[in-house]
Parts: C-alpha cells; structure tokens; sequence
C-alpha cells in the first residue's frame, strides 16, 4: 500500500454544549496541526499517488473556510459541537469530494484509504479514517 501526506495547520475558536464539557463549554482557541493521508494499492501512469501540490493546495482551501474563525458562528456547524474528532470528518468529507472531481489529479480516483488527523498538541489527537465517500 503506496501512501501520502500532506500537512498544514489551523486556528479556531469555539464552545462546547454539555455539561461533560467542564470548562470547555467557554469560548476557548485551538491550533490543530491538520494531516491528510491518502492510500492507494497502485500508482497511476505517472507513478503518483495523488497530485502532491494539488493535495496541499485543496487542504489549504478546505481549512481556509475556518480558519481564524469562531466555529460557533459559522452556519456550517450550526447546531454541532465542534469536537476534534468531528473537524475531522468534516475534512475528510471535503477531502473525499475533491478526490472524486479530480482536483488531485487522475491517481486520486484510484485512492482507496483517507486518514485525517488533527493534532490538539503533542499529547492529544484524533482521526477519522475509511475510504472516500463518492
């Protein structure tokens, strides 16, 4: 299995509904390192994976629509808790979508395995991990 990975980071506020949510239920900030692995049997003609600049360019575009933003105003999350572990299925269904138009070039068709990270710090990370959606 061939895989690849492309790395960027962003910069969120938000709050958390619950009372589970201790202190967190304040508005409160976080830098998440954001990782996106894709996985593939084979390479392509050109012996690609996925298109790596094309990769980080639909990462960045993908975290640019929350980046430096408070989640909890954003009508996309409306009604969510905003958790890490759901950031990155958000991700990975944007990442999916991107695979399936192309934008990372013909390999990306071909991928068989999408893994999202997003690093809260060195001591505190989740993923979301399974084939693209189509």
């Amino acid at each position: 299995m061939f895989s690849l990975t492309v790395v960027d980071h962003v910069m969120i506020a938000h709050s958390f509904r619950g009372e589970e949510f201790g202190p967190a239920q304040r508005l409160h900030g976080a830098t998440f390192v954001v990782e996106a692995e894709f996985r593939a049997p084979k390479l392509d003609h050109l012996n690609l994976l996925v298109d790596i600049a094309a990769a980080k360019v639909e990462l960045r575009k993908i975290l640019d629509g929350f980046d430096y933003r408070n989640l909890d105003a954003e009508p996309q999350f409306a009604g969510q808790n905003t958790t890490t572990e759901f950031l990155c299925a958000h991700v990975h269904k944007l990442l999916s979508a991107a695979l399936a138009e192309g934008r990372l070039g013909e390999g990306g068709r071909a991928v068989t395995g999408l893994k999202v990270l997003l690093r809260e710090s060195h001591v505190a990370w989740a993923a979301y991990e399974g084939a693209p959606a189509a």
